[in-house]
């Protein structure tokens, strides 16, 4: 007895042991020399989960109530089961697919920028995307939905609004930035807070600019940033005259304004979202950082 039963453990051990180096082995070997496909346009997360900004109203008449497992649970995410305020008679069916979005305001009240408080208000609410949610079961004023894609935790009261496709712009070819780029002569605004109310920025940010319909910009737009030298009221770091001088590394004989130089051109971005005075850019390339209080211009 006692010798089957260590056979039957030695057996088991062994089985295990199998398994798991079944488990641990890769299904295939990819070389790293292998080409990573590049991409064309920006991805389903940049896109649905960007943000936007408008000083339209926002239906708020469909909301996300609570959800399965709510005495413990206090957000909501991918997979989970939640409630929204609406069912068959409100014309909800299942199958229905819907948005969450949210009001956001930046939480530390800080003006990063001269004009920063007075241009976000001129362009409306800042509304943040949390996710998409599709209905499997109507109830005469309720309807129960899944989560099946979600940017951020979801919570009661966020708003639910029909699901609506948006654009993926194409990328300009690669090689195309120049950095000497002369005024385009187009709608000029500026970068006023990026997403999330970051205030710096890189290739593959989003920032809301204050230029959208109005001023004859559309989803697929190139948006180029630039900096003029010697302004003190964005968020770059910078002395006053820096850009005539600096003290122990040399001067010149003639007090430069900001406006007597030539602009820096910082990088550029695609339209992904447009209202009527704003626009969200996703940025493809940037030679330097670029910063809440630097400007645009419609490529």
């Amino acid at each position: 007895m006692r010798a089957n039963a260590a056979a039957l453990a030695f057996g088991l051990l062994f089985a295990a042991s199998g398994a798991w180096a079944q488990s641990t082995t890769p299904a295939q070997v990819v070389s790293s020399t292998n080409a990573v496909p590049t991409a064309t346009s920006p991805d389903y997360t940049a896109v649905y989960c960007s943000g936007f900004v408008t000083a339209d109203k926002v239906p708020d008449d469909t909301r996300l109530i609570s959800g399965e497992q709510s005495n413990i649970k206090l957000v909501f995410s991918r997979g989970d089961y939640v409630f929204l305020s609406k069912g068959s008679n409100q014309g909800v069916k299942v199958g229905d697919r819907f948005s969450v979005v949210r009001p956001v305001t930046e939480p530390t009240d800080v003006q990063w920028f001269k004009w920063q408080n007075k241009l976000v208000k001129a362009m409306g609410t800042v509304y943040a995307d949390e996710g998409h949610v599709r209905v499997i079961r109507v109830e005469p004023n309720t309807s129960t939905a899944v989560i099946t894609f979600s940017c951020d935790a979801m919570q009661r009261g966020d708003i639910v609004r029909p699901y609506q496709e948006r654009p993926s712009p194409a990328y300009k070819p690669i090689g195309e930035f120049d950095h000497f780029a002369p005024p385009s002569g187009k709608s000029v605004g500026m970068v006023v807070v990026g997403h999330t109310f970051t205030q710096l920025f890189g290739k593959n940010s989003t920032v809301y600019i204050n230029l959208g319909n109005a001023q004859g910009v559309k989803e697929g737009d190139y948006i180029r940033f630039f900096r003029h030298e010697g302004t003190v009221a964005e968020t770059a770091p910078n002395l006053e005259g820096f850009q005539y001088k600096m003290y122990g590394f040399g001067s010149t004989p003639v007090k430069y304004q900001w406006n007597d130089l030539p602009r820096e051109v910082l990088g550029e971005g695609v339209v992904i979202n447009v209202s009527r005075n704003s626009a969200t850019v996703f940025i493809t390339f940037t030679n330097i950082d670029v910063f809440a209080g630097d400007y645009v211009e419609i490529e």
